[in-house]
């Protein structure tokens, strides 16, 4: 079973999704489990503070060390073998192959950072820097559930085909997946293509294989 641990301030953000569709199915097999940590338990002061001003001046707050280690430690002094992912502008940019690799039976923490950002010293406890692209999002919510839906739907019993998550896109490094069609055969004009509706499965192998691409 593989665990996600996130530390959030916005729980309510995340549950909705991770209790629904193939997320809720991992959780019902006994395939994946999602827990939560509110970062501002740990928070510092009479209003649980979990930010601060940037030394040197500018723009924003920054997570501040104590209540993120505080926050991480309480986790690790359960299960001290878990992993810590940090979704970052600086971090390895996201691909299927690195989902593939985390799909284990392992145990991850997800920092969710907010604001303006956070200290750097808060990377010393982190062990996977990950970036979803060259782009900047409000929080790491939508990151931390995208990390999670590309590796749990890759753990065997997720989803409902034995070979779904073999030939499907970037299976393989870049490749694109062949198109593919249902009914009705006619659709306002367009046409299901005919070695599809053959029923020749050499042919079709051949023709899937051609219309399969790489990313450009």
């Amino acid at each position: 079973m593989i665990k996600f641990t996130i530390i959030t301030l916005f729980k309510e953000a995340l549950k909705p999704y991770l209790q629904s569709s193939m997320m809720e199915k991992a959780v019902r097999k006994g395939l994946a489990e999602f827990d939560f940590v509110n970062l501002r338990e740990f928070g510092l002061g009479p209003h649980r503070s979990v930010d601060d001003t940037p030394y040197g001046g500018g723009d924003g707050m920054l997570l501040r060390c104590e209540p993120v280690f505080n926050a991480i430690e309480s986790v690790k002094a359960k299960d001290p073998s878990a992993k810590v992912i940090l979704p970052t502008p600086v971090g390895e940019i996201w691909n299927q192959e690195m989902a593939r690799t985390f799909a284990q039976s392992e145990h991850y923490i997800i920092l969710c950072p907010h604001y303006e950002g956070y200290d750097e010293r808060i990377l010393s406890i982190v062990d996977y820097k990950i970036s979803l692209g060259k782009y900047v999002l409000t929080g790491g919510e939508l990151p931390a559930l995208i990390i999670i839906d590309s590796v749990v739907r890759l753990i065997p019993g997720v989803l409902g085909g034995e070979t779904s998550a073999e030939i499907e896109s970037f299976s393989d490094g870049d490749n694109l997946e062949y198109p593919q069609y249902t009914r009705p055969e006619d659709f306002r004009g367009m046409k299901v293509p005919e070695v599809l509706l053959s029923g020749n499965h050499g042919e079709i192998a051949k023709w899937r294989e051609e219309h399969s691409g790489k990313v450009e």
